[in-house]
């Protein structure tokens, strides 16, 4: 008994250690943040606190028609792919000329040729866009659209510092890019 019973043990506890060393591939629209101010910056202020963290995911353009096609006019977007796009305001700040309580908010998007309407709602935590509630939303507003000069190949987002506590959130991807402007 022992001599059937002790390779049967040894088999299964192989199998169990080389499926445990299994790790799974890497996302292909890879996590990222942006930061205001930039913490990645080499020109940022010792000690200096972030305003504006954005956790996103960053889909690639492989060669397909983004705004109007993959991405409907509009329609309600994740802003990004995989779970929903979040924005945490360490302040009360004024993004689109609308002042937002300092908390925690899913960003979502309704793109169109010439302006995003941009929603920051209080549903977190779950993926894509196919649960979103209006109900829910805090805040909306308007932002102009322009048209990039370069391919951007990743969905990004970006803040560039525009004077005495203010900037501009830049959401691109393909050719387009919309912006958001905060006052903090």
């Amino acid at each position: 008994m022992k001599k059937i019973l002790f390779p049967f043990v040894l088999t299964t506890l192989l199998i169990n250690i080389s499926n445990a060393q299994t790790f799974r591939k890497a996302d292909k629209s890879p996590l990222d943040y942006a930061y205001l101010p930039d913490h990645f910056a080499h020109d940022r202020k010792e000690g200096e606190k972030a305003i504006i963290r954005v956790t996103y995911s960053r889909p690639l353009k492989n060669g397909r028609e983004i705004f109007g096609k993959l991405v409907p006019y509009g329609k309600v977007w994740r802003t990004g792919a995989n779970e929903n796009t979040e924005v945490k305001l360490y302040q009360d700040v004024e993004l689109g000329g609308k002042r937002v309580n300092a908390g925690t908010y899913s960003l979502f998007t309704i793109p169109n040729e010439k302006e995003w309407t941009i929603i920051l709602n209080s549903d977190l935590d779950y993926w894509g866009a196919f649960k979103y509630n209006e109900k829910n939303d805090v805040v909306r507003f308007a932002a102009p659209v322009s048209t990039l000069n370069e391919t951007l190949e990743n969905f990004s987002i970006q803040f560039e510092p525009k004077g005495e506590k203010q900037a501009i959130m830049r959401l691109g991807w393909d050719k387009t890019a919309a912006e958001v402007a905060i006052k903090y």
